[in-house]
């Protein structure tokens, strides 16, 4: 079977600043990227019932709204591996971070449901490719200075879904108007991104010259490999967890635990809590154990949690499994993105994309089975889940940790053709 590989040779630049501060100002520049993400996902998801009252939408229309961001993003794959080879990871970031501030500004204004729709699965493909893209920055990052960041850069993206929230939260309560809250945010996105592009790490394109000299040769398909497919299945089921979590803990407090309407959001709460401090603390876990043994561990305590939880079916016993949930799938995506971009763009776009179809279509796959048995059966399909996770682990082939800077640096291949070092 072909491996892929990266598509133009990883040469570090020697000269890089590998200087704490160089590492902290590039750290702090692409968790903006991250933060700015979730910021902008959360923004226009908190106004959908007054998109839903403006536009005189209905529940199957508003399920396939949301449709139409996951199949953009899932179908943006292709896209994103040639403007990865093209662009580089901090052009395609700034370019499709643009793309998503025109997005709200589009859904602020939009006459009807069919340009609604056509903007909502823009902003899907612009996801994928700021998605791929901040993830392969993340990953340069650790490869160029030797330190872990990524589980740290995804933690950022759960305090923009969080900024969001509390930006809506605010605007709805001073006036109804989406415009008026959609601009606002818009100046705060368009703040996040300039305060990223000065630090963000760059991408040396191949000499023009050299590609003229160079005889042009039919390229053949590349197939994905083994570890590719691996990380991508890893990828998938780890994400089904997380989304399945968001969308199902609270009805199944309230249904199956049965308790007050009050009570059964905290299900969601724990979860959200848990993985935000896990992802603060896990690249010390990772320094200490390397992520294979993060991976495998963390996923095998969300399952074996949740499935206990199931099992007792109270009320704490439920809450603690929901923390098992989010302490242990915290690391899972951090991790693989980080392997993933070791095999270069391609793969990583590839991986992107099986876990954008797994956020999709985890929760409907949820759904399902609990329709077709009950809702246990169902999040027994998500403890299920983080279990294939322990196991593809297994197989994958992760990055090596504790390495020196300049060791770090010889690895190469995070996703950057060549990575020059923090402006």
């Amino acid at each position: 079977m072909l491996t892929d590989t990266p598509d133009t040779p990883d040469t570090p630049d020697t000269s890089a600043p590998l200087d704490p501060a160089g590492f902290r100002r590039a750290k702090w520049a692409i968790a903006a990227l991250f933060c700015f993400l979730g910021f902008q996902y959360a923004t226009w998801i908190a106004r959908l019932p007054a998109l839903k009252t403006r536009l005189d939408l209905g529940t199957g229309e508003v399920g396939l709204l949301l449709m139409a961001c996951g199949a953009g993003a899932a179908a943006s794959f292709p896209l994103v591996a040639v403007l990865m080879r093209r662009l580089g990871a901090r052009r395609l970031a700034l370019l499709s971070a643009l793309c998503l501030v025109a997005v709200l500004a589009a859904l602020s204004a939009v006459p009807n449901y069919p340009l609604a729709l056509l903007a909502v699965c823009c902003d899907g493909v612009a996801v994928g490719c700021l998605n791929v893209a901040m993830n392969a920055q993340g990953a340069a990052l650790e490869t160029a200075y030797g330190r872990t960041a990524m589980s740290q850069l995804h933690a950022t993206f759960s305090a923009g879904l969080l900024g969001a929230a509390l930006l809506a939260s605010g605007s709805t309560a001073l006036t109804p108007s989406v415009p008026a809250h959609f601009a606002v945010a818009a100046v705060l996105l368009l703040l996040l991104l300039g305060y990223a592009r000065p630090g963000l790490l760059t991408h040396q394109d191949p000499a023009p010259a050299a590609e003229a000299d160079t005889p042009k040769r039919r390229k053949r398909p590349v197939l994905p490999s083994a570890a590719t497919l691996l990380m991508g299945c890893a990828m998938a089921f780890g994400t089904i967890t997380e989304g399945a979590m968001n969308d199902w803990s609270t009805l199944y407090m309230k249904d199956v635990v049965k308790t007050s309407a009050t009570v059964a959001p905290l299900g969601i709460a724990v979860v959200s809590v848990m993985m935000l401090l896990a992802r603060l603390r896990a690249d010390r876990w990772r320094d200490r154990w390397g992520d294979g043994r993060v991976v495998r561990v963390g996923s095998a305590v969300a399952g074996v949690g949740l499935a206990l939880a199931l099992a007792a079916g109270h009320l704490v016993p439920t809450l603690l499994g929901f923390a098992c949930v989010g302490l242990g799938a915290a690391a899972v995506t951090p991790c693989v993105y980080v392997a993933a971009a070791e095999h270069g763009p391609n793969a990583l776009a590839l991986v992107a994309a099986m876990g954008t179809t797994g956020l999709l279509g985890g929760p409907a796959l949820i759904g399902f089975v609990a329709g077709a048995g009950s809702l246990t059966l169902g999040m027994a399909t998500v403890a299920a889940s983080a279990l294939i996770v322990t196991l593809t682990a297994l197989w994958i082939p992760w990055p090596a940790r504790g390495t020196a800077a300049p060791a770090a640096q010889d690895t190469a291949g995070a996703g950057e053709a060549v990575v020059e070092g923090a402006h």
